[in-house]
């Protein structure tokens, strides 16, 4: 993790616009109209139907989808009681993510008041505002009164996170923990060092999960717990052991199985820990310095299971991995409550998914290849995207099914996919791509098996069931990455091209592409050294039936790519030119953005192609095409240069296809802005149609265009780059795609050849 400084933190939180959230319209608000709907006269009628049905509050309002973190910063973080005021930037965080993580809006709302009666009354007095209510950094004990109080009292969601988050996620942990030692909770000993908010929440919570009163021993500042102290508050006494024996902490850690510590830095020594039972679990979450560090308790016993509350070490207990997930199920089902029956579909929730396959997106993350269940991964990663399906989906079951549920999810299906187009984890486009090519998987070759991304890809896709791979290169080195990576190869072809045993097939390729080709002077000699390069033996496999489709680019130049397809698989006939697109995935619709790759100066006829390229590839992909043709400059205004060439081709366009939606040379500001285009140039053929197909005048254009707009919203997904043109479907990669690019690029791959397929079946 790196060092934070003051400076750094403080530029963080003051440069641009001071803060950090805010609120933004999700509605048109440009017209006189927009805004007579949105204020009066139009908003008197939602109030109306609310004032007839209080629960329309969640049709017409944004009520279903904001939370209220509300603290009045008497225990803010480990700074203590520094005020409400002062711990607003902490509020401000925890809204923060509960927005990328969860897509749940938050107001945050510091009180200064410290009277529990108070306060109390000042959030049931705003509570009809939000969905939920996030209670956060407010002191013990009475923190315990406030929620009870506003659970009991309020009719929505009320959760103090300092209690419940921290309580659930290390249940889960604890739950796998105990089944990686082969432990039982009902049988483990535990001991818990601090007695505040979080450390009563989470043994409460383990007692629900089956932990025994009788093997507990919790510790304060005064040592341990016992029924003989009389200075007891009533969450204390709930723990109080009848042990005589035992006084501090040193002595009750004796045989142990399980250490808790939410206490203070450097309390738990490594003697402790080494007379702890066999495979002692450990979870030190003091924070920033846990109560034993992470170097010293593996030194003390290499078999220790060990968490902390650190991103910079195995196991970190993170708020972030439940709170979001649990608001956002309980805001789906329009709950009355957050119950025990919730908390512990999340603990469950939670622990089931890292006994799971980890994604590439979460090795990725934190630059490790292979994390698997064990005793270094036994809690899920906060970047797990499957997080808000898998939590948020459990703890709207269990709302559903405890009763505290306004509103039944009936299809988890579509709830599951809602969720993760909700953040941006999935398109409705990407989503249609995959359920297409698993109802008809096809053979593709992947050219760069050694590479580390295009194998992640082949096994993903294979795992997704879209594709059987055909992976290329040499059998050991590829065997030898797969290890290292901790893939699976099962049901994976590897076909070393250089092998003697392909000796045939090389010959028999090269006899193929020097009869057709050998009026442009290739000798069989020639293509039989050619059977050497990946990117000729895999586009031969495609060409003579051996696979479906070709997937390559992340070694390889463009310029060498290009010159290969053509030579072995040829432009379709009615073109002389092909291209690529790529498509854009964006809050404000699809867009398909072409030539992106191929052509690097393009004349009129160029032009022509790529938008009849362009035409046909949108109608692929379900959309109607609406084309832009742009330029520097609108319908004529430039005699010279490239508007010319674009004039000219929209010309040829319009003419030979008069039903068709294109139009141009325009600016892209006119292409995308439909009132401006239609009230400056009502003459377009374009008039009232929203544009989805932006074909640019050259390359440089066109690929700086999309990466722009890539750098500029990485929440925005881009498929690409799509062949468009070639005779059989051989797809290219970027040499920095990821691997959810090749994935992505392979159903396309697949779908491209189901289609060229059925075309070949017609005729």
């Amino acid at each position: 993790m790196a060092k934070i400084t003051k400076e750094a933190a403080l530029l963080y939180h003051s440069q641009g616009k001071p803060g950090k959230i805010e609120v933004v319209p999700t509605k048109p608000y440009s017209t006189q109209t927009d805004l007579a709907l949105a204020y009066s006269p139009g908003v008197a009628e939602p109030c109306l139907e609310i004032e007839k049905n209080p629960q329309d509050a969640y049709k017409y309002t944004a009520k279903g989808n904001l939370v209220a973190v509300i603290s009045n910063g008497t225990a803010v973080l480990g700074l203590g009681d520094i005020g409400a005021l002062s711990g607003k930037p902490v509020m401000e965080g925890k809204g923060l993510l509960f927005k990328i993580y969860a897509g749940i809006d938050v107001f945050d709302i510091e009180i200064d008041e410290k009277d529990p009666e108070k306060f109390i009354a000042a959030v049931k007095a705003i509570a009809p505002t939000f969905g939920g209510i996030n209670l956060e950094d407010i002191k013990a004990p009475e923190c315990f009164e406030i929620e009870r109080r506003l659970k009991e009292e309020l009719d929505i969601p009320v959760m103090h996170d300092d209690q419940h988050g921290t309580a659930i996620i290390s249940s889960a942990g604890l739950v796998n923990a105990l089944t990686v030692a082969g432990k039982k909770i009902e049988d483990v000993k535990i001991v818990v060092n601090g007695a505040g908010a979080s450390a009563v929440s989470c043994t409460k919570l383990y007692v629900s999960l089956g932990a025994r009163l009788e093997n507990i021993v919790m510790l304060d500042s005064k040592g341990v717990i016992s029924k003989a102290r009389t200075d007891l508050n009533e969450q204390k006494r709930y723990f109080a052991t009848d042990r005589t024996d035992v006084h501090t902490l040193e002595e009750a850690i004796k045989g142990a199985d399980v250490f808790l510590g939410l206490s203070k830095g450097n309390v738990l020594s490594q003697d402790m820990v080494r007379s702890m039972a066999p495979m002692p679990i450990v979870f030190a979450l003091a924070n920033p310095t846990p109560e034993i560090s992470y170097e010293e308790a593996m030194a003390a016993r290499p078999d220790v299971l060990m968490a902390t509350g650190r991103s910079d070490y195995p196991n970190q207990i993170n708020n972030v991995i439940g709170f979001p997930y649990i608001f956002r199920g309980a805001l789906d089902t329009h709950a009355k409550a957050i119950n025990e029956e919730m908390k512990i579909a999340a603990v469950h929730a939670i622990a089931n998914l890292a006994k799971q396959p980890v994604p590439d997106v979460v090795n990725a993350a934190y630059h490790v290849n292979n994390l698997s269940f064990g005793p270094e991964y036994f809690i899920p990663k906060p970047v797990d995207p499957r997080l808000i399906t898998e939590v948020s989906c459990a703890v709207a079951k269990a709302a559903m099914e405890s009763g505290v549920a306004r509103t039944e999810i009936k299809n988890w299906d579509a709830y599951c996919v809602h969720l993760r187009e909700l953040m941006g984890y999935e398109s409705k486009l990407t989503r249609q791509l995959y359920d297409t090519a698993r109802r008809n998987p096809q053979r593709v070759v992947f050219a760069e098996g050694i590479h580390p991304n295009m194998l992640k890809a082949a096994v993903e896709a294979k795992a997704e069931g879209i594709c059987h791979p055909i992976l290329l290169g040499n059998d050991e080195a590829i065997g030898k990455l797969a290890e290292e990576l901790d893939l699976s190869l099962e049901g994976i072809e590897i076909v070393n091209l250089r092998h003697p045993d392909e000796a045939d097939r090389r010959e028999r390729y090269s006899r193929i592409l020097a009869e057709k080709r050998a009026r442009e002077g290739f000798t069989y000699e020639e293509a039989n050294d050619k059977m050497f390069e990946r990117n000729y033996f895999g586009m031969m496999m495609v060409e003579t039936g051996d696979a479906d489709a070709f997937i390559t680019g992340l070694y390889t130049r463009y310029s060498n790519t290009i010159k290969v397809a053509k030579e072995v698989i040829g432009i379709q006939p009615g073109f002389k030119h092909f291209g690529t697109m790529h498509i854009l995935n964006s809050k404000k619709g699809t867009y398909f953005l072409a030539d992106t790759l191929i052509n690097r100066h393009p004349d009129t006829e160029t032009l022509i192609d790529i938008a009849k390229l362009s035409d046909k590839t949108v109608r692929f992909f379900n959309h109607t095409p609406v084309i832009s043709m742009l330029s520097y400059s609108n319908f004529g205004a430039d005699t010279t240069g490239s508007p010319v060439k674009v004039h000219e081709a929209v010309a040829h366009m319009q003419e030979e296809y008069p039903e068709l939606a294109i139009d141009g040379e325009m600016q892209v500001n006119f292409a995308m802005n439909r009132e401006l285009r239609d009230a400056k140039y009502p003459f377009t053929r374009l008039k009232g149609k929203d544009v989805n197909t932006l074909i640019f005048p050259n390359l440089s254009s066109a690929n700086a265009g999309y990466k722009l707009l890539q750098a500029m919203d990485p929440d925005t997904e881009f498929i690409g780059p799509i062949q468009m043109g070639l005779n059989k479907p051989i797809h290219f990669t970027d040499f920095e795609s990821s691997v959810r690019d090749i994935v992505n690029i392979t159903a396309v791959a697949v779908i491209d050849a189901i289609v060229d397929k059925k075309k070949k079946e017609s005729k």
